[in-house]
């Protein structure tokens, strides 16, 4: 599948249309500073016929009451540019925060319900950087650099239209001009939009880095990795500047060889002008006002296009946002999902075969096929690879089969409203996560709603009331990202009560006694057997005091399921089974861990 990240850039400002889709709920405020900044545009170009005025008559003249009056004129014509100018910013940065967080919403709410598989080809850190840097990017552009650009423009086309009305020979130098000035700003500027597409990705690199190594702080500095991780994220630093300084050369030379175009084209222009005023061909005020809209049409100029290579970033900026948002999802919905019973929890899995995308020719499960009752409680188990986990996510749905399918209830999960399926799962993964927040957050997480009554149930039943009673702050406190405060058990009790306290219908715990001491591994025992019954159960196990409590074992090997069974029969009659037992009463049963650590399987 082709999740949009690769595709070629465009360099045409057509990129940013998209962004106009989100202006559409605050045209109200768009056409408040739309009209300010047709104000604000009228009054600056207006100061230059003031000045024609001021110089040929309340000084030529010699009156005072000219003067005065001419003064006068300039002075409102100032009160009214403070306060358009002051309705056209507020307006503008306001728009331009409001489109960068709406941006930000739609591109998370679009990221967060895409399939697994588009995570493991696109890095999460990256994604994260053109949330944050290419948002902040477009608020700027959209709040500041439009609104000059759109200013500009008005100010060259009306201060060209006064060149004209104020001395037609004299604009025809100016016009003359123009070419000189436009051929470099497309020709600059095709590169610095190539450049600024390749600094925003540099950039990203380097957000990708730094967080990757700051998230497992703990395994970087227990390798003594932290001068390598250095380097390298210099290195990444100096590729990123080095960019950087290649697009602020190309913009400097752009601007440079603007400027001189420009003063080139006014010096001419002056010594023309200065000639006919010596001749009595025109006022000196009227040379004045000319050199006025001149230096206005010239700024303009230059101001475009320092603000083109603003857009043309901002264009590459909204490229990579609507690659985003335009990444489709395999896991796709039905128009019309089929409803579950309220009472169930059978599972079907018939003939399912399947291979993670970004291995397609690795088939991890084979035309497995199995039933799993309501109130049945299944134990999983089998060597690293077997594809015990793979299981499980094909029952969260994270992926579909290749081929075969799997069932709640008799109905496809293809069937089913994402959201239903997932509702009638409890999930306890091998590693567990803990989000940033209060450990109360953490619990709720599946069922905002839960009383208090049911947070302490499930508490009691992963035997983790206890432990969080003596913390400080009690269900309020607050644990790192990753829950970096908890010890690996008390992480995994948490996560066990936030599976129970949802109420599953199926409950999935993959090894999730692993990281318990002995004590605690006895009370989720407990727990489990509390929970026979009440829901399906179907459990990846390490430890054979977990299996043998199960209705039936299930052997996997090579994503196949060779063996069915309780636990006396399985060992009569299933050598890897058989061998797995042994293991685990190695040395006189001292040892009640099978040697079977699984992280993929």
């Amino acid at each position: 599948m082709d999740d949009g990240l690769d595709r070629p850039t465009s360099r045409e400002l057509t990129s940013l249309r998209p962004a106009l889709a989100f202006l559409k709920p605050y045209r109200w405020h768009v056409a408040a500073a739309s009209f300010a900044l047709v104000i604000t545009a009228s009054v600056t170009l207006s100061i230059g016929q003031g000045m024609r005025l001021l110089i040929d008559q309340g000084l030529s003249s010699g009156s005072t009451d000219l003067l005065e009056r001419s003064i006068g004129i300039f002075a409102l014509l100032m009160v009214l540019l403070t306060i358009g100018t002051f309705i056209r910013f507020y307006f503008v940065s306001w728009v331009g925060e409001r489109i960068s967080a709406d941006i930000r919403s739609a591109v998370f709410r679009h990221l967060i319900r895409l399939h697994p598989a588009f995570f493991e080809r696109n890095l999460p850190t990256e994604i994260q950087s053109r949330i944050t840097t290419d948002t902040t990017l477009l608020q700027t552009v959209i709040g500041s650099s439009v609104s000059i650009a759109l200013r500009n423009v008005l100010m060259f086309f009306g201060g060209l239209a006064l060149l004209f009305y104020t001395n037609a020979k004299l604009s025809l130098i100016v016009i003359a001009s123009v070419p000189f000035v436009v051929a470099p700003v497309i020709a600059f500027g095709r590169r610095v939009r190539k450049l600024s597409r390749t600094s925003q990705d540099t950039l990203a690199n380097v957000g990708s880095y730094a967080g990757e190594s700051l998230r497992y702080i703990k395994v970087v500095q227990s390798f003594n990795h932290q001068q390598i991780d250095e380097l390298a994220f210099d290195e990444r630093v100096s590729i990123a500047f080095r960019v950087a300084v290649r697009r602020i050369r190309q913009r400097a030379w752009l601007i440079a060889l603007v400027m001189l175009l420009v003063l080139s084209a006014i010096a001419v222009m002056l010594w023309i002008g200065g000639q006919d005023v010596l001749s009595g061909q025109i006022s000196p005020g009227e040379l004045a006002a000319f050199i006025f809209y001149a230096f206005i049409v010239a700024g303009s100029v230059g101001a475009i296009s320092e603000v083109y290579s603003d857009l043309q970033r901002a264009a590459g900026a909204m490229e990579r946002l609507v690659e985003l948002l335009q990444s489709p999802s395999e896991l796709l919905e039905p128009s019309e999902p089929a409803v579950l019973p309220v009472d169930g929890g059978s599972l079907q899995v018939d003939a399912v075969s399947f291979a993670y995308p970004s291995r397609p020719e690795i088939e991890v499960v084979h035309e497995l096929q199995l039933t799993v009752e309501p109130g049945e409680m299944v134990a999983i188990v089998g060597p690293s690879g077997a594809g015990k986990s793979t299981l499980f996510d094909l029952l969260l749905r994270f992926y579909d089969p290749t081929s075969g399918s799997v069932r709640f209830d008799g109905i496809d999960l293809r069937e089913l409203a994402l959201a239903d399926v997932r509702d009638r799962i409890g999930f306890v993964p091998q590693d567990p996560v803990l989000f940033a927040g209060s450990i109360l957050a953490n619990l709720t997480y599946g069922k905002p709603n839960a009383t208090a009554v049911e947070i302490d149930r499930a508490l009691i039943l992963a035997h983790a009331k206890e432990f969080v009673d003596k913390l400080p702050d009690g269900l309020q406190t607050v644990v790192g990202e990753g829950g970096t405060g908890l010890s690996g058990g008390q992480k995994q009790r948490l996560a066990i009560a936030r599976a129970l306290l949802t109420e599953p219908k199926i409950l999935l715990l993959d090894e999730a006694t692993s990281a318990l001491d002995a004590e605690s591994e006895d009370h989720i025992r407990q727990s489990i057997a509390e929970m026979k019954g009440r829901c399906s159960i179907l459990i990846i196990a390490h430890r054979l005091s977990t299996v043998r409590q199960a209705d039936r074992i299930l052997v996997m090997e090579d994503g196949r399921l060779i063996a069915s069974g309780p636990h006396d029969q399985l060992v009569r009659n299933n050598e890897l089974y058989a061998s797995f037992a042994r293991i685990q009463f190695t040395d006189g049963g001292t040892s009640n861990n099978l040697s079977w650590r699984s992280t993929a399987g």
